[in-house]
């Protein structure tokens, strides 16, 4: 089973390629039928290479084939996979990239059907697979794909695994890893709200196919699987999609709930807690038209992805998202270090204090003290959490309302020195060239702002990342006090 299968029906991308034209985190290259794989001018952001080799444009080819029969889409499949086996040593890329390529390979293989390249293509994954076994991940989200690659190479390449080694290795391993990655309430050890679904994702892969070659799996591997699947039902919003918390983009699963639909039964109680990852969901309803927060007083999230985003709110009503976390934007540091901003402070929901990050900024994993936030209480309607900072004194304490009208933000901060404090809402795409001030009211499209406690409100310059790669601009709110405490009384009314 391909879980990935419906992401990739697009013939113009098929058509594309085919032509040797290819488009990767927003930028297209014209590398002609038969790539240089190896030495090609590429763009200087290392994601474009990674995302190209890894041949997810190979289930497009194979559905735009199935569709039309038009012999030209098998024939660039096999001319770009027949190159890339001529051209580049199995044990060329990082483990991860090369387990992605293996899945990718066997879907489109699967999708293509029988033909001439098949001893090539089951040798190369079978050299490609060798080399992923010896040079597996340690830990977390890479480790869960490269040890999925494994399984799905183990029971669709023929002669792979004569013995069954290789099945059981990574069945236990991805066994392990599941306990390992999703802390106890279910969500994901990185906090990323984007790496819980694909990693959650190549889990329900594990539970389907193993149903379909009748493997047994270990003992509370399902169990797990439900919490984690809990946390990705709460997690989406009304229209379908998911905020793009901490290193994400924003996108819906609607098939990976389908999948996991067996695991969670009916919805339950809308509004919903997961304490351990410290993501806290409001919720009035499972309509399109429920009003939606989820309010973030957890943990960093292991690695590098987690953003310096305590206490950061995304607010959602009237069927569209009114005040929405940036997403990930890049992965590179090239100027203006784009990656910088989107992971920093400024870029979330929440208080920038002096102009410092919660947690002193790194590209990858934190290298000394991060933020701590915690959860002071919760009632029905009331969420209570805590933020303090090794960059800086100042605690800030922020209280959450859901009202009649919408939401009340009470934001109190108190220092030993006297700080630049700067409360910060970025609003939706939508907004830009269309937000206003009114004194100490903001006027967007389906919201009001209303901000008391501030000396002066400004609206910025912002953007929205939906998918990596892409901006699109988007207004900041920018309400600033200074002195040794402040206290921001928000108003949150859609409209």
């Amino acid at each position: 089973m391909c879980v990935i299968e419906h992401l990739h029906r697009d013939r113009d991308v098929a058509e594309a390629v085919a032509a040797g034209r290819f488009t990767h985190v927003g930028e297209t290259r014209a590398l002609g039928p038969v790539p240089d794989w190896l030495g090609a001018d590429l763009p200087a952001d290392a994601e474009w290479r990674i995302e190209w080799v890894k041949f997810y444009f190979g289930l497009d080819l194979a559905y735009a084939h199935r569709v039309t029969g038009a012999a030209r889409f098998r024939a660039a499949w096999e001319r770009l996979v027949g190159a890339h086996i001529r051209q580049v040593p199995a044990g060329h890329d990082s483990s991860d990239v090369t387990a992605r390529r293996i899945l990718n390979w066997i879907y489109a293989w699967q999708g293509f059907g029988p033909g001439a390249l098949d001893d090539a293509l089951a040798g190369s994954i079978a050299a490609q697979a060798r080399h992923v076994r010896a040079t597996l991940t340690p830990e977390r989200n890479h480790r869960t794909l490269e040890l999925y690659a494994l399984l799905l190479a183990a029971l669709a390449v023929p002669g792979l695994d004569g013995d069954g080694r290789l099945r059981r290795f990574a069945l236990d391993e991805l066994d392990r890893n599941l306990r390992a990655d999703f802390r106890a309430d279910g969500v994901h050890r990185e906090a990323s709200s984007h790496y819980h679904m694909v990693a959650l994702r190549s889990f329900m892969g594990v539970r389907a196919n193993a149903r379909r070659f009748g493997l047994a799996l270990p003992e509370g591997f399902e169990a797990r699987l439900a919490r984690a699947s809990a946390f990705a039902r709460h997690c989406h919003r009304p229209d379908g999609r998911i905020p793009a918390l901490s290193d994400s983009d924003t996108a819906g699963y609607p098939e990976l709930l389908a999948l996991a639909g067996e695991l969670l039964g009916p919805p339950g109680d809308p509004d919903a807690s997961f304490p351990d990852g410290g993501y806290h969901v409001q919720r009035s309803g499972w309509d399109p038209g429920a009003r939606y927060a989820i309010f973030d007083c957890g943990p960093l999230g292991d690695g590098g992805h987690g953003h310096y985003d305590l206490l950061s709110v995304e607010l959602f009503a009237g069927g569209r998202p009114l005040i929405v976390d940036p997403g990930r934007g890049t992965y590179s540091e090239g100027p203006p270090n784009l990656r910088r901003w989107f992971r920093g402070t400024a870029a979330h929901n929440t208080v920038c204090v002096d102009g410092l990050d919660q947690t002193p900024y790194t590209r990858t994993r934190p290298r000394g003290p991060v933020a701590q936030g915690r959860l002071l209480g919760r009632r029905r309607d009331v969420l209570v959490g805590e933020a303090r900072s090794p960059a800086y004194d100042a605690v800030h304490r922020r209280r959450l309302t859901r009202a009649a009208d919408g939401w009340l933000i009470e934001d109190r901060l108190r220092g030993a020195t006297s700080h630049r404090y700067d409360l910060r809402f970025h609003l939706a795409p939508e907004a830009h060239d269309a937000a206003r001030m009114e004194g100490d009211t903001v006027r967007a499209p389906g919201l009001t702002l209303r901000i008391r406690g501030a000396a002066a409100i400004a609206l910025e310059p912002g953007w929205i990342a939906p998918r990596y790669g892409e901006r699109v601009p988007a207004p900041v709110v920018s309400a600033v006090a200074e002195g040794r405490t402040a206290a921001f009384t928000t108003e949150v009314l859609p409209r």
